[in-house]
């Protein structure tokens, strides 16, 4: 496995923050393109192809917010997209890779397309929002096959901090979310390995069995935006994966 790591994110995170910890943002900072940009993508075509059915997945009846979902990303990119040439059938990545637009297949044509990670939660009537479709290359220890179709509560077990106070705020959070005006946040997480496909759940202590810090430093920055039509809400993810200071290489790419 190619190592990809970034060497530095646009926020500190080490700086603690409340639980859910949610900031306003501004709708042209919502995705970015980094400095892994290509290796990431690379290795998103890749899950995509070899490994579709655990990466990507769509509730019947999502198809609505998937399409316009695409559509939302194309017009983002178009506006704000650093790097980006869009056009009517094809979309030109910052690392000149040309990327067909494929309306039967959108959240296909998302994951080729920009770095983060897309999940759209729904809520059709019931007491929460339940995660309907997703696009999920990078998951950080957490399978998609297990949380679709599942709403929030249900989503972040086992999470110890995720009582029934905090599941209440975070739904209050998405039910407030409003069109035009995204929020963020960002969680940090350890690991042993730089692979960016972590579906295996396990504890994240700060250090290893003999006491060593884990050698690599995984945060998300995770944003909530809501589209005005179909009122989903998009949970997107951006995944950096930071070498610690002092951890000794293992080979392979640095990006």
């Amino acid at each position: 496995m190619t190592e990809i790591v970034q060497t530095e994110t646009p926020y500190d995170p080490d700086v603690s923050r409340g639980l859910p910890g949610m900031a306003p943002l501004a709708v042209e900072d919502w995705l970015l393109s980094d400095e892994a940009f290509a290796a990431q993508m690379a290795e998103r075509a890749r899950l995509l192809h070899e490994r579709r059915n655990d990466v990507l997945a769509v509730m019947p009846g999502a198809e609505a917010a998937c399409d316009e979902l695409l559509e939302t990303v194309l017009g983002w990119l178009a506006d704000h997209g650093r790097g980006y040439v869009v056009g009517d059938s094809a979309v030109r990545r910052p690392d000149g890779v040309k990327v067909t637009i494929d309306r039967t297949d959108p959240l296909g044509t998302l994951g080729n397309l920009v770095q983060e990670d897309l999940c759209l939660m729904e809520r059709h009537g019931g007491d929460e929002h339940v995660l309907t479709a997703a696009v999920l290359c990078f998951p950080a220890s957490w399978r998609l096959a297990d949380k679709i179709g599942r709403p929030l509560s249900e989503i972040h077990v086992p999470v110890p901090e995720y009582d029934a106070g905090l599941a209440r705020r975070v739904q209050r959070l998405f039910d407030g979310a409003q069109v035009g005006r995204p929020m963020w946040r960002f969680n940090r997480l350890n690991y042993a390995e730089a692979d960016l496909f972590q579906p295996v759940s396990r504890r994240q202590p700060s250090v290893s069995g003999d006491g060593q810090p884990y050698p690599f430093l995984r945060t998300e920055r995770q944003c909530v935006l809501r589209l005005p039509r179909t009122r989903a809400c998009v949970f997107s993810i951006h995944s950096y994966v930071l070498r610690r200071q002092g951890a000794p290489g293992v080979g392979g790419q640095t990006d």
